[in-house]
């Protein structure tokens, strides 16, 4: 009979609760942030342990990448291949990790942002230090095993990683309501701060940052806030002030350039070409006149950006404007976020030290405990083995008077000797006390003759020595903390003998750049806009050499000071609004640029209704109709705002607006309907309203009329409009009021 459907009430917003926490700490815990005890994310982790499962070390050849991205996938990690994928290729970068733990072999990427190739093209091995400090315990039972995602195979909890690779490479994670983001440190310094807190575990943040005097970012650059510093190692949060690495040197004829040898860690990949364009845009905006020209020279050599000046240049002041305007001086967010027992937690630098080493302090007790069981396994075969040497005739004869192998042992084990041929009672009386151990009888059982060779034998007391002082030192280990102190600072040692690197990060303190601004120097210009509104400005003296062919090639022509700003209304109801100095400023032959470039404008989403500038609007009045027949006028100067997009006007969701226009009193306004209905009334009959306000209404319509357009008429200005009956001459009609129902043409 079939369980009858069970129908469970609970309250939605408990359910999505519950769920979306559950999901959360998924992300949180199985994805997004590092582990504190071996600083790998699930996916490095499995990756790592996929790699050393497949034996891809650093002394075998290369596998594809496709290889090992596939198989960490089936087996370990359902999450798909590029995430994995990317996951390997950035612990192969040595850009960008401190301590690169893949051996990459193609193309791996650049510096400069560019991508790696396929999995298919790529290869890649563990490297060396991957091998020695985060896989090299594995087979000695230090770590927990979990099952994997479909529970056919198990993976590690955590890699047994031997020094703080959270701080030595860092992390970068963005989980659910929370991000991680941990620079990387040297490798010799952490480890030097490793084994200070192993002495003094009393140690505080001021004296472990004299250890570590801050992060080492394999881009080298400059700390320039070493101040900060022990506020952000004591909390774990706070910004870091990067700053690149500049030289000068001689140029051509007198000239000196300014050469950027290393950058900020912020500005790797796709921020080098942004920072190329922001140095072209100081020069564009007329910020700088000092900067010639700019080149990219860097390679595999390492990063080299040349800025040329012109002879007589303050260098200074150049330097203080690239540090102020690009990202040449930036800030890296540190937000020390790791799982710690199960949960995410923010800390400083000592307590990442102290969870390390009460890990290192688990590894090496269950890798001790380990050894030391396997070495009393060792000792109890051994001392079986030498019994067995001195009375090997007797076993001999057991073993040649017994019918099988069960029998055999049964007799060494137990000393039971019927069914067994003797060649005396004594002999038969002496098996009977042998009573080796399961283990021993197994061992001689399957040892060979050779064994019995006289320096064999030698050799064997030599390990049974050998082995009694492993299992006292190894006793001694365990049962000793300040001796397990002492092995693990020993290897601690060795590992920064082998693996450390010179520092590359200068730590200091550097004042902020200051960037004195020059007063603009004002003056008339003329801005010119082509139908598409490209647009350029021109100075006066070149619009008069020019004066016909610029009111010919160009839609707007507008007559302003270099310090105003465009003022653009569109069809949305928006404003924006663009610094005449953010436009290209040149000859009259120059290619324009679009005002997309300059502002928020865009194009594909909007469209400009009317173009001026906003000190040509103070003082006046613009008019804004809609097509849902809304009209009002609005004081210009309230069109002077700092934003560079605002709302001009209040529309509904379904309506635009057709007409936007600067009027004056003397002007009228023709609204004319798709029913071939005109109406003309006095601007004055336009009530004037907030920007935040919708207009009044227009003109009568009927049942589905719509609005179709509206005409500003200017004192004796001649305008026609098209209908399907013919042209309607807009200055004949007669002045009447607002709101009526027109006259039909």
């Amino acid at each position: 009979m079939a369980t009858p459907e069970r129908i469970i009430q609970t309250e939605y917003s408990d359910e999505m609760q519950k769920s979306y926490i559950d999901y959360a700490m998924s992300v949180i815990v199985a994805r997004a942030l590092p582990d504190i005890r071996d600083g790998l994310k699930p996916v490095q982790r499995r990756t790592l342990y996929d790699m050393y499962e497949l034996g891809i070390k650093s002394d075998k050849p290369y596998r594809k990448s496709a290889r090992i991205v596939g198989d960490t996938m089936g087996k370990y990690h359902p999450h798909g291949d590029a995430s994995i994928y990317d996951a390997l290729v950035v612990m192969s970068q040595d850009f960008k990790k401190g301590l690169p733990l893949v051996d990459g072999h193609g193309n791996f990427g650049s510096i400069e942002g560019d991508g790696a190739a396929a999995m298919r093209y790529t290869e890649a091995r563990l490297q060396k230090v991957t091998e020695e400090c985060y896989l090299s315990d594995l087979d000695k039972d230090v770590i927990n095993w979990v099952p994997n995602f479909d529970e056919t195979e198990k993976e590690p909890e955590v890699l047994p990683v031997r020094i703080p690779n959270l701080l030595v490479n860092g992390a970068e994670g963005i989980a659910v309501g929370m991000a991680t983001s941990i620079p990387p440190h040297n490798i010799g310094e952490v480890i030097d701060g490793v084994i200070a807190y192993m002495k003094n575990p009393d140690i505080n943040t001021s004296e472990m940052l004299k250890i570590i005097p801050g992060p080492d970012f394999p881009t080298g650059g400059i700390v320039a806030n070493k101040d900060d510093l022990l506020s952000i190692y004591s909390t774990g949060e706070g910004k870091i002030r990067l700053r690149g690495k500049v030289e000068v040197e001689k140029g051509k004829n007198g000239k000196q350039n300014i050469v950027v040898t290393e950058i900020p860690y912020t500005m790797i990949g796709a921020n080098i070409g942004k920072f190329l364009n922001d140095v072209y845009s100081l020069v564009e905006t007329r910020q700088t006149n000092d900067i010639t020209d700019i080149s990219n020279m860097s390679s595999k050599e390492g990063i080299r950006i040349v800025i040329e000046l012109k002879k007589g240049a303050d260098v200074e002041a150049v330097k203080n404007l690239l540090f102020k305007k690009t990202r040449l001086e930036d800030t890296f967010g540190v937000n020390m976020l790791s799982v710690v027992n199960g949960k995410p937690e923010t800390m400083g630098i000592v307590p990442i030290i102290r969870h390390n080493v009460d890990f290192q302090f688990d590894l090496t007790t269950r890798k001790y405990n380990y050894l030391l069981k396997k070495e009393r396994e060792k000792k109890e075969i051994q001392e079986g083995l030498i019994k067995a040497c001195d009375v090997i005739d007797l076993i001999i004869e057991v073993l040649r008077g017994s019918k099988d192998r069960k029998m055999a042992k049964e007799c060494l084990v137990n000393g039971v000797t019927d069914g067994i041929k003797f060649k005396s009672e004594q002999s038969k009386k002496d098996a009977g006390l042998l009573l080796f151990t399961e283990r021993q009888a197994d061992a001689i059982l399957e040892m060979r003759l050779y064994k019995l060779i006289g320096l064999e034998i030698d050799a064997l007391r030599g390990d049974y020595m050998k082995t009694l002082k492993n299992i006292q030192e190894y006793t001694e280990i365990l049962s000793d903390r300040g001796v397990m102190a002492k092995v693990i600072i020993k290897e601690l040692a060795s590992f920064k003998e082998e693996f450390n690197r010179e520092r590359r990060t200068v730590i200091s303190n550097l004042e902020e750049a200051v960037v004195e601004e020059k007063p603009i120097e004002e003056e008339d210009v003329v801005v010119l806009f082509d139908r598409f509104f490209y647009g350029k400005v021109i100075d006066t003296a070149t619009y008069e050499r020019n004066q016909e062919a610029v009111h010919k090639e160009f839609k707007h022509v507008i007559f302003c000071k270099n310090t105003d700003k465009i003022a653009m209304f569109t069809n949305k109801g928006n404003l924006h609004t663009a610094k005449i100095l953010d436009m290209p400023q040149g000859k009259f032959r120059d290619k324009g640029t679009p005002i997309d470039n300059v502002s928020n404008f865009d194009s594909s989403k909007e469209r400009i209704l009317c173009i001026d500038t906003i000190n040509n609007l103070k003082g006046k009045k613009v008019f804004f109709g809609t097509r849902e027949n809304l009209i009002k006028v609005v004081e210009g100067d309230l069109f002077d705002v700092s934003k560079k997009t605002t709302s001009a006007t209040k529309l509904s969701d379904s309506d635009e607006v057709l007409t936007v226009s600067v009027v004056t009193p003397d002007d009228t306004i023709c609204v004319y309907s798709d029913k071939n209905y005109f109406l003309r009334f006095a601007v004055d009959d336009v009530p004037e309203k907030k920007k935040a306000a919708l207009g009044v209404r227009a003109m009568k319509v009927k049942g589905k009329e719509e609005i179709a357009g509206y005409v500003v008429l200017h004192p004796s200005m001649a305008k026609k409009v098209k209908t399907d009956k013919g042209d309607v001459n807009l200055e004949r009609l007669h002045i009447t009021a607002r709101d009526q129902r027109g006259t039909k043409h």
